[in-house]
Formats: C-alpha cells, sequence, structure tokens
C-alpha cells in the first residue's frame, strides 16, 4: 500500500493528493457537490463503498476541514456531512476529472453531461491567464519557483 504523504515533494499538487488522492475520496465529494448527499447512509447505497472506508473518508475530510460535520437538518438522530468552502473549491477539479475521462477514459458518450443550472448550457472548463483573460494552451503554461521555502518535515 501507497503511503499517504509526499514528504519530499516541495509539490502543492502532491499535498492536495495527501487530502483527496485516496481512491473513492473524489468520488464522494462528487456526490456532495452534485448529487446534494450530506448522509453516511446514502453515500454507501449509491456507491455500494464498504461501511470503513467510508467512515475512513469521511472522518479524513472532517480532519481536513473539506466537509464539517453537524446534527441532521430534519433533526434525526443521523448525522450529515456537510462541504466547507475548501471541499465545495474541488468543483472545477471533478469537472476538469470528469471532462478528462469523458475523452481518455471512457470514450464514447459521456455518462453525465454538466450543465449551467440558470441557462441549461454545458459547462466547459479552460485555462485562462489571471492578467490578460486570455485562454492559455497546454504547450504555453511555463511552471515558475517560488522563493526558496524550508524542507517539510
Amino acid at each position: 500500500m501507497l503511503g499517504r504523504t509526499y514528504e519530499t515533494q516541495d509539490c502543492s499538487a502532491a499535498r492536495a493528493l495527501e487530502i483527496v488522492g485516496e481512491r473513492w475520496s473524489l468520488v464522494i465529494i462528487r456526490h456532495a457537490l452534485f448529487r446534494g448527499i450530506t448522509r453516511f447512509g446514502d453515500f454507501q447505497r449509491s456507491l455500494g463503498i464498504s461501511r470503513n472506508i467510508l467512515a475512513a473518508r469521511l472522518d479524513r475530510f472532517v480532519e481536513d476541514g473539506v466537509m464539517r460535520r453537524q446534527p441532521d437538518a430534519a433533526g434525526s438522530a443521523y448525522h450529515e456531512y456537510v462541504l466547507t468552502e475548501k471541499g465545495r473549491e474541488l468543483q472545477p477539479v471533478i469537472v476538469a476529472l470528469t471532462h478528462w475521462g469523458d475523452r481518455w477514459a471512457a470514450p464514447g458518450d459521456p455518462p453525465v453531461v454538466l450543465r449551467h443550472a440558470h441557462c441549461g448550457g454545458a459547462v466547459h472548463q479552460r485555462t485562462v491567464c489571471r492578467d490578460c483573460g486570455e485562454a492559455v494552451a497546454i504547450d504555453e503554461v511555463e511552471a515558475h519557483p517560488t522563493a526558496q521555502r524550508a524542507p517539510r518535515r
């Protein structure tokens, strides 16, 4: 089994994978984002995931601030797992992975089309320069290291 951490990597992507890189993690978040699922039993039924795996992932999301555990809004004895801002900001990651999967992992008719709730148009992602607003092609992106940081412990 692979470890959870990337201590030797000074990379934000590697650090993000420490939180959401385990199998099932992004699928659970996808169900919370796009299906509005918040209860343990609903996640389990919808995904067919074992209880121990689901419990571990949800506990980890709470620990890492991706979700918060709160009493059920309907007042039942159950709890809800609600995405925090940190968790909701994974939406573009899920959208990008879905589009990549539609093209490369499961080509053909996509099983789900992501649409804009306001107008019904298909959602499309693109990389845009923050300064000039231009769309940036893959081969136009360069990685530049920032100031040196102390090594991770």
